[in-house]
């Protein structure tokens, strides 16, 4: 039985490296998506900045790690055993947790996560226990310390607002000053806004950083406390005069100062103070491993009151962590997609956005606009002219950048983001309300891009969309954390050894997963990033060419399959059949959402961007006609109605021969690039268009005769009328293909 718990802990101790890697994989997002998002400097430097402050950092956190022995729950009540099982649970779910945030790219909180982890899985030994001794329920209370869980809550809800609100009129003011032509005016207001910006970040490091640190002593926080303005006032004259020298003599790069050292400051904080998010709990465990043996092996009856007592965490296990995280965000791939959610939602520019709209999305942009509205009437039009002029933004420069090197905004809004989310997160922690980084950092964010107008009116609806998600995710957190936890907690509270080797396979098997579902991702979103790059206008037209033949053939294919499927009833094949054709659509609407960029590339030619249009518009026709003819016949199958006769049957099978000829036809036309005989297609067209017609009243003809029913009417004749749609823009797909390749061919 000893060594079922020394292998415990082991695997503890596992999981805290697996728990550190996918938990700063997700919180990087914090400190490192205004220096990415800005190209302040090399990915290299950001994230050489970004390592000095998390190694200085996790050398600060041994205050900080009492949270997971006794925060959540009262240790005296639990036993060496029961408590064991409690860890396990929250770090087996903390891991799988986290590592799915990770895989799909979004950013949660690393603090929820283990706060509800450690109140599910504590809650779920307290009712198992209450339980087994026959006590009273209302007794789990005794247990459980839900106020401080309340306390977070409040604090992480309220941060949302306030974070949000600072963020917009913070940069607003700011971006008055120094327009998007920020390299002109920052001679003028730079120094001021560098002096103001480092004493703000630099009281951030004194209140958030050295508050936990092992050489802070009582008295230096006391002189702190007490001497804040002063420190304060003497910061910012100094900084803003060195600042204003360096920049005269130097033409030195304020800017990008201020958003390393906010950089530097913030992955301080984070390793500081969020490390007990990861470490918290094994060092807990090994805490109570430690009583256990101190007490003589003595496990059935050894409450854990002693994890109650202040103990100092060693300084080794903080190294080892700090340096675990740094290689963390030297090789995750995986932090660097949790950053790009961040980055892209408030990016300056348009561009292939992540999430779609909702309704509540929309609403909330109808109800933006109106508010607008208003505020135009009252504000006087000088005002607004001499705003709008001050906002308009600066887009030449940036033209013959590549499209992964432009910066998604500009250093004036990364440092304003540093600035606000540090000032927030030391005001909170002054005044000793629960904040997470996380949701400060990214409210913070969106509040600056929304203030930045970077949220128009062709993309207000996908951000906002993003938003709701990611905040919803936040909430999923807590939500799934303390299910998750307590699920597993159940099944090693009954299982034993077993189900402890069981959770790691699980485990391991759902991390592999993830790594290659992230992998594909990835390698999509490279390869569509550099084709964008390298786009030219013959390229883009060979594509479109490949594109279109592939698209071709698989048409007459994908129409067998659903006819054939539908005659015979085969239900879960047609659903196979319209769950593949739906990657065909959806590649097709990214060809066409990206076309506006694609064309952007076509040296000034204009006349070739017009066919191009025209061919993804006939393509995306097409396709959704096909996919009308599913739907309608999934749903004539799926509500089980009868089945087809026999003449429709033959009519049908007549189609399917008749439709892929024509479609080969096509493709030879398209191989052959012809431009003129274009005639002998059309005339195929025209007969099996009249064909269609023929068919159609015989339909008619049977419904008179009552030999069908009206829905079975009503799918037949709705399949042959997009059929219709499908042959005219098929030919239409093919006159546009020709002209497209005949103004590649001019231009040459």
């Amino acid at each position: 039985m000893d060594y079922f718990y020394l292998f415990a802990l082991i695997v503890i101790f596992t999981l805290a490296i697996s728990d550190l890697v996918v938990g700063v994989g997700n919180d990087a997002v914090n400190f490192l998506n205004s220096a990415i998002g800005s190209k302040t400097a090399s990915i290299k430097v950001i994230i050489a900045v970004a390592i000095l402050g998390v190694l200085i950092g996790a050398t600060f956190s041994g205050g900080m790690m009492e949270i997971a022995r006794k925060g959540m729950f009262y240790p005296e009540k639990f036993l060496f055993t029961e408590i064991m099982v409690v860890f396990l649970a929250v770090m087996f779910a903390d891991v799988i947790l986290l590592d799915f945030f990770n895989t799909a790219g979004l950013p949660t909180s690393t603090t929820v996560s283990i706060v509800f982890e450690l109140l599910g899985s504590a809650f779920a030994v307290a009712l198992f226990k209450t339980i087994s001794t026959g006590a009273d329920l209302s007794g789990i209370s005794q247990y459980i310390n839900s106020s401080k869980a309340l306390g977070i809550l409040s604090g992480i809800l309220l941060s949302v607002i306030v974070a949000f609100t600072f963020g917009v009129v913070i940069q607003y003011i700011v971006r008055i000053f120094f327009t998007f032509n920020w390299e002109k005016t920052c001679k003028y207001y730079a120094p001021l806004w560098g002096g103001f910006s480092i004493s703000a970040i630099t009281y951030f490091l004194l209140i958030k950083g050295a508050k936990g640190a092992s050489f802070t002593t009582p008295e230096m926080l006391q002189f702190i406390s007490h001497n804040t303005f002063y420190i304060l006032l003497i910061s910012f004259i100094a900084w803003t005069v060195l600042l204003q020298v360096l920049s005269s003599l130097f033409k030195f790069n304020i800017l990008k100062v201020i958003v390393l050292f906010g950089t530097f400051a913030l992955a301080m904080a984070f390793a500081g103070n969020d490390l007990v998010n990861f470490i918290g709990v094994p060092l807990a465990a090994y805490d109570a491993f430690k009583i256990m043996l101190s007490q003589g092996f003595k496990v059935p009856d050894l409450f854990m009151g002693g994890l109650n007592q202040a103990v100092k965490t060693p300084t080794i296990f903080l190294l080892a962590a700090g340096i675990i995280m740094s290689l963390t965000l030297c090789f995750s791939r995986k932090a660097r997609s949790v950053v790009k959610t961040s980055v892209d939602l408030s990016r300056q520019t348009e561009g292939n956005e992540k999430f779609s709209s909702n309704q509540l999305s929309r609403s909330l942009v109808r109800v933006a606009i109106n508010v607008g509205d208003v505020c135009k009437a009252i504000v006087p039009g000088r005002v607004q002219v001499y705003i709008n002029k001050r906002f308009k933004t600066e887009e030449e420069n940036n033209k013959k950048i590549k499209e992964k090197d432009k910066p998604a905004f500009d250093m004036v809004r990364a440092s304003v983001n540093l600035v606000v989310a540090s000032a927030l997160i030391a005001m909170g922690t002054s005044l000793k309300l629960p904040l997470s980084t996380t949701y400060v950092t990214f409210m913070v964010a969106m509040g600056t891009s929304l203030s930045d107008r970077a949220w128009g009116r062709e993309s207000a609806v996908f951000r906002i969309s993003g938003v709701i998600t990611v905040i919803g995710g936040w909430l999923f957190t807590g939500i799934m954390a303390f299910s998750m936890a307590f699920l597993i907690a159940a099944i090693l509270y009954y299982g034993g050894i077993f189900t402890l080797v069981a959770m790691i396979i699980i485990s391991i098997i759902l991390m592999y997963r993830t790594y290659i579902i992230h992998s594909k991702k990835e390698k999509k979103e490279e390869k569509a990033v550099t084709e964008l790059d390298t786009v030219t206008k013959k390229s883009q037209i060979a594509k479109c060419n490949v594109k279109s033949v592939k698209f071709l053939r698989e048409l007459p294919i994908v129409f067998n399959k659903t006819i054939f499927f539908m005659i015979h009833q085969k239900r879960s094949k047609l659903k196979k059949t319209i769950s593949d054709f739906k990657d065909v659509t959806k590649e097709i609407k990214d060809m066409r959402s990206k076309a506006p960029y694609v064309i952007k590339k076509f040296e000034d030619e204009y006349i070739a961007g017009l066919y191009y249009i025209q061919v993804l518009d006939y393509m995306k026709e097409i396709s959704d006609a096909l996919v009308r003819i599913q739907h309608d016949i999934w749903e004539y199958i799926d509500n089980n109605h009868p089945a087809i006769n026999h003449e429709q049957v033959k009519d049908l099978k007549i189609l399917r021969k008749e439709f892929g000829i024509f479609i080969l036809k096509i493709i030879k036309s398209a191989n052959k690039k012809e431009t003129v005989k274009i005639s002998p297609l059309e005339k195929t067209g025209d007969e099996l268009h009249e064909k269609l017609e023929e068919m159609t009243m015989a339909q008619i003809i049977m419904v008179k005769k009552n030999k069908i029913s009206s829905r079975n009417s009503l799918l037949i004749t709705n399949l042959f009328h997009e059929m219709k749609n499908i042959v005219i823009h098929s030919i239409k797909f093919t006159k546009a293909l020709n002209k497209l390749n005949l103004a590649g061919e001019k231009s040459k």
